[in-house]
């Protein structure tokens, strides 16, 4: 059958990607040899089979050629630099225990052995672009169904689609919710139920028959834990037909997408809480330096505020930071001196901007804001006192908006303990993106969830760079 024989070209690609690699290793060190003029011996020939072999039998030993399917490319570079650094292991052994080390030159071994993982990865990286092409173009496909038509099977379907380069084809879905008629029923022909435009192919029962009669390469089970009655179930009944099974957990239908393994004694455990250790070095990093370059900017504008209404140049707005804690958020003052007495009499000669400050917490053109805070808001620069709060780790450079007690509780509501889960941030997706302007208090909430189920370096920089665009551009926070 047609899958069959693309199980068969994929077995056979990936023993020749797996003798091409142990190839190119062996002729790469011949090369570099050769290259800085370094006079060949007989110790050099030992190197290169034992390179071969060992090399051979780390990166099958690894899974380096298990199938990479919707895998991110740094994963793949992890395993080929784990399978690599044992391979130099066992060279290291070999050239201790026969004390030969002066038999080769140690400035052609290092540069080999350090650029080697990068060589080996380059052409995991052409083979992988080469196959995603194939794939998209609708070869070296894969057959999968999905078990549970519920909220988690229907966002597994859509991750597939979205990735058409993996080459994975849902062909339909088993589910139990549905009052379908059991595989292969003689009876009056209807048109089955669909899902996605995916169609309903039988219950949870139904798929071990269906096996046995299709190539199906990929079972995704996407049931409630809940469930583990029919999980074990097909579990137990279905891992002999011939193909893969993979469980898809429901935890991040909980908004815990940065949950992570670990492991107590001989338990296994998740880790709820996001790993932020980088996040923390950047964030002194990153204010240190924009301390340090906006001093002059800061001091003056420290003095034109002091000179305006000879007021407080800080202003301490109480906001939220992780687990719930309450801190001082610092901003240089933008309102006029007194501002806080003054918005209940705003209130009383402006009714409608109750609604407006009840529906937001803030007013557009608030009557409080002093000229010069008018222009600080607009560029931003009030906000350059809060890398004080992020030195203080109250807060992070980059992250979900800082809010008040209030917000948390009304607005945010099931999504309170995820924004709890890090620090804000003085700059974030909201700011770079309609900023101030959203006017729908949900549509807040769940820019802030994305960036905190989605947060990493690279999001981190790319907002701070166009942030940076927003100030110069005027479109600041109002």
């Amino acid at each position: 059958m047609i899958t069959t024989n693309l199980r068969e070209q994929s077995s056979l690609m990936a023993r020749l990607l797996h003798l091409v690699d142990c190839l190119l290793i062996v002729v790469y060190l011949w090369g570099l040899v050769h290259w800085f003029h370094v006079p060949w011996s007989i110790w050099y020939t030992r190197l290169m089979v034992l390179t071969g072999v060992a090399t051979f039998i780390s990166f099958q030993s690894f899974q380096l050629y298990r199938s990479w399917r919707g895998w991110k490319f740094f994963l793949e570079f992890v395993v080929i630099l784990r399978a690599w650094a044992t391979v130099v292991g066992v060279l290291l052994f070999y050239f201790f225990i026969f004390k030969i080390s002066h038999a080769y030159s140690r400035f052609v071994i290092l540069i080999w052995s350090v650029t080697t993982p990068v060589l080996v990865f380059t052409l995991h990286t052409f083979a992988r672009k080469l196959l995603r092409s194939f794939r998209s173009r609708g070869k070296n496909v894969r057959r999968a169904v999905v078990v549970g038509g519920g909220e988690l099977g229907r966002n597994l379907l859509a991750e597939v689609e979205s990735m058409p380069w993996t080459g994975i084809e849902v062909i339909g879905f088993f589910d139990d919710k549905l009052d379908l008629r059991p595989y292969g029923e003689v009876g009056e022909a209807e048109e089955p139920p669909e899902i996605y435009g995916k169609p309903v192919l039988g219950t949870t029962a139904d798929i071990t028959t269906y096996l046995k009669v299709h190539d199906v390469d990929y079972v995704y089970i996407a049931l409630p834990m809940r469930a583990e009655r029919k999980i074990f179930k097909i579990l137990r009944e279905c891992r002999s037909l011939g193909a893969r099974i993979y469980l898809i957990p429901d935890l991040y239908l909980y908004g815990l997408h940065h949950a992570e393994v670990q492991s107590l004694g001989s338990m296994l455990i998740l880790n709820f809480n996001p790993n932020t250790e980088w996040k923390r070095s950047f964030d002194i990093i990153f204010s240190l330096a924009a301390i340090c370059g906006t001093l002059p900017l800061t001091l003056l504008i420290a003095l034109a505020i002091k000179l305006a209404d000879g007021g407080p140049i800080f202003y301490g707005h109480t906001r939220i930071t992780a687990t719930g804690k309450n801190f001082k958020c610092l901003k240089f003052r933008t309102m006029r001196v007194g501002a806080d007495k003054m918005l209940e009499k705003i209130f009383k000669e402006k009714p409608a901007l109750r609604k407006e400050w009840e529906t937001s917490f803030k007013l557009k053109n608030d009557p409080r804001i002093s000229p010069i805070g008018r222009f600080l808001r607009k560029t931003s620069l009030d906000e350059l006192p809060q890398f004080i709060n992020v030195l203080r780790g109250e807060m992070s450079v980059v992250g979900a908006r800082p809010v008040v007690g209030d917000e948390l509780t009304d607005f945010y509501k099931e999504s309170a303990g995820l924004y709890c889960s890090m620090k804000p941030g003085i700059t974030g997706p909201w700011q770079v993106g309609r900023r101030s302007n959203v006017d729908d208090y949900q549509e807040r909430v769940e820019i802030d969830d994305w960036y905190i189920l989605n947060f990493s370096l690279w999001t981190d920089i790319k907002i701070i760079v166009k942030t940076v665009a927003c100030m110069f551009t005027g479109k600041g926070a109002c």
